[in-house]
Formats: C-alpha cells, sequence, structure tokens
C-alpha cells in the first residue's frame, strides 16, 4: 500500500460549527467525485437514527457505530467485498469512540492509507476529557481546534451542564445527550465566576430541603 493517510482530530465546545463544517466538507468530497462515509457513535440519540443532522438544518445519512463495534473489521470487511478503500472517513461525536475504536480507525489509517477525520468536543460539562478525545490527543497524526466565542468575547473552552433554574451542575453522569436546553459553551473565566456565585448564593439561601 502506498496511499499515506492520516488520522485527524478537530475539536470545539458545543456550537462551535463542528457538524456543519463536517457536513459541508463531505458535500465537497461528493463534489469532487471522491469515495467516503460518514459515521456517528449510537450513543448520539438528539437526531434520528442513521443521520448526521447540524443546527444550522443541514443532514446526510451515515453509518452508526455501535459500542461493540470493531472499525477495523469494519472496514477491512468493506475494503475486501468493494475492491479498494475510501479515500475519507469522517466521523462526528469522536468523543463517544471508545479509546479501542480509535486505534482501530488509527490501523485504518496505517495500513489502508485512508484519511480519517474525528469531530467532537474535547471536554465534558465537568472539564474532564472524554475517553475518545483523550486517545485522539494521544495518537492523531493532526490536532484542530474549531474555536467559538464566550459571550464575554473570550474563547469557549467549557461546554457547561445547566439546570432548570440555569445554575451550573457539576454531578451526574458524563453523558448526558442534549443541546441548547441542557449545555453552553462559556470561557474558563465565565465557568468559574458562575460557580463562584451560586456558591456564594447557596451559603447565604441553602436550598430548602424536600
Amino acid at each position: 500500500m502506498n496511499r499515506k493517510g492520516k488520522l485527524y482530530f478537530r475539536y470545539g465546545t458545543m456550537g462551535s460549527a463542528k457538524t456543519a463544517i463536517l457536513l459541508a466538507t463531505a458535500y465537497n468530497f461528493e463534489e469532487r467525485g471522491l469515495r467516503f462515509i460518514c459515521m456517528k457513535p449510537e450513543v448520539d440519540t438528539r437526531e434520528k437514527r442513521n443521520v448526521i443532522r447540524s443546527r444550522i438544518g443541514i443532514e446526510r445519512e451515515c453509518e452508526m457505530i455501535r459500542h461493540e463495534t470493531d472499525l477495523y473489521q469494519f472496514f477491512s470487511d468493506m475494503f475486501c467485498r468493494d475492491g479498494m478503500a475510501l479515500d475519507w472517513i469522517l466521523v462526528d461525536e469522536c468523543q463517544f469512540l471508545t479509546a479501542d475504536q480509535v486505534d482501530q480507525l488509527s490501523r485504518v489509517v496505517d495500513d489502508f492509507g485512508s484519511n480519517v477525520v474525528c469531530y467532537g468536543l474535547r471536554t465534558d460539562f465537568r472539564s474532564m476529557l472524554f475517553e475518545g478525545s483523550r486517545r485522539l490527543f494521544e495518537i492523531a497524526d493532526t490536532i484542530d481546534e474549531i474555536k467559538s466565542t464566550c459571550t464575554c468575547g473570550h474563547k469557549t473552552i467549557v461546554n457547561a451542564r445547566f439546570d432548570a433554574n440555569g445554575d451550573f451542575v457539576e454531578d451526574g453522569d458524563q453523558v448526558e445527550i442534549g443541546g441548547n436546553d441542557r449545555y453552553t459553551a462559556v470561557c474558563r473565566k465565565c465557568w468559574r465566576d458562575k460557580k463562584i456565585s451560586q456558591a456564594s448564593r447557596f451559603t447565604l439561601f441553602p436550598p430548602e430541603k424536600p
């Protein structure tokens, strides 16, 4: 195999247009006649199955990745059946991949020469790395940040989760699917200032016990 592919990680906070960029890239590949596939982990249940959809309203059918999917075997079988490898593999919400699945994608790059581009979040609502994102930081050939701006004008860093009262929360499962109704992207300073303000308010006016 003479082709040399790359494993890309393109990350940003929620609302940074990651999915829109993926879909625009897929459209460009389609116009140029390149062989590609779009995929996303099954855990992303915000939209109907087998569809990647951006908040701006554009969408495209995709292949679902289950938690137990061996991606190297998946593509080995596909390439053997089709008689050729894909030029590009585009993966949305890659933070939900397992570390093993990221390794499997890296083997697809190295063994078949396909390019794999993973789009996703870096960290969760507690500012802790997701498993898939951590592994991509460790082994990706190219890492790019898709930047967006906080309401204060600084770069967003934290995907803050909030409750029905609009307060930031730090407890709960790492994965809780939601959009603008549950999350807001903020800079580190705004995230810290909001938590300090909440702590002071709760000290003066502790919530009533049920």
